[in-house]
């Protein structure tokens, strides 16, 4: 166990979204003792496969979300929002506000700014917001005010426009092949025709895992206002 144990809220616009982009970390951290709560502001479900209705999908997709979370000893969230309606308002920024302040993580994950995807750009602007709102002790929710120190964007094909790698965080093989048989549970990893999920992410992982100079790495974006190097000299 880490000498100081963090909890690691990582939140994505659909079930899966978070546990594919930021999985590999997010099960060394899980190895460490780490605590890890998942956030999905929609199932997901409309990637329903052909010939399956679209409820019974849901359903099928919240299971999964708690057994990746299982596996790595954690703890899953799916708000009942439709996939594809997801709404940038105050009432969102609210429920994700009192999700922060609940779970009090020492960190939060979540969609980089630009995607292909609205429900991913959506969640990005709403976990901003809602971190802010977070931390803004005259707001009165259930919870007490709380400030999680820590904002990272993950890497996501889906994301891609203007995403440059600033943080890598490397993995142990034990970590990797604890995520790679967590994310298997989700269908569409492994079942979907559209896009090879599983082969992208584990090739990527790798190859950021060559460019840091260890065997796997996921890398992550950081608040432009955070992206700063302090040296003395050079």
């Amino acid at each position: 166990m880490s000498e100081q144990q963090l909890t690691i809220l990582a939140v994505g616009g659909h079930v899966g979204d978070m546990e594919l982009t930021a999985g590999g970390v997010l099960a060394s951290h899980a190895l460490s003792g780490d605590r890890i709560v998942t956030l999905a502001l929609t199932a997901g479900e409309r990637g329903v496969p052909a010939g399956r209705d679209v409820g019974e999908y849901r359903e099928q997709k919240v299971r999964e979300a708690a057994a990746f979370a299982e596996m790595l000893g954690g703890e899953s969230i799916v708000f009942e929002i439709p996939d594809g309606e997801l709404q940038d308002n105050e009432e969102m920024r609210l429920r994700v506000c009192d999700v922060i302040r609940e779970v009090r993580p020492t960190v939060i994950i979540t969609h980089f700014k630009n995607s292909m995807h609205k429900d991913h750009m959506t969640t990005h602007l709403i976990v901003n917001d809602a971190r802010f709102y977070a931390a803004l002790a005259p707001l009165e929710r259930e919870n007490p005010a709380f400030f999680a120190s820590r904002l990272y964007y993950a890497e996501n094909w889906e994301d891609a426009v203007g995403f440059v790698p600033y943080v890598y965080v490397d993995f142990s093989q034990e970590a990797y092949d604890l995520w790679i048989k967590a994310v298997s549970r989700h269908w569409f990893v492994t079942g979907s025709k559209s896009f090879p999920y599983l082969e992208y992410y584990k090739h990527l992982s790798r190859v950021r895992g060559i460019e840091s100079r260890n065997e796997y790495a996921e890398t992550f974006m950081i608040p432009e206002e955070s992206m700063r190097v302090l040296k003395g000299q050079l």
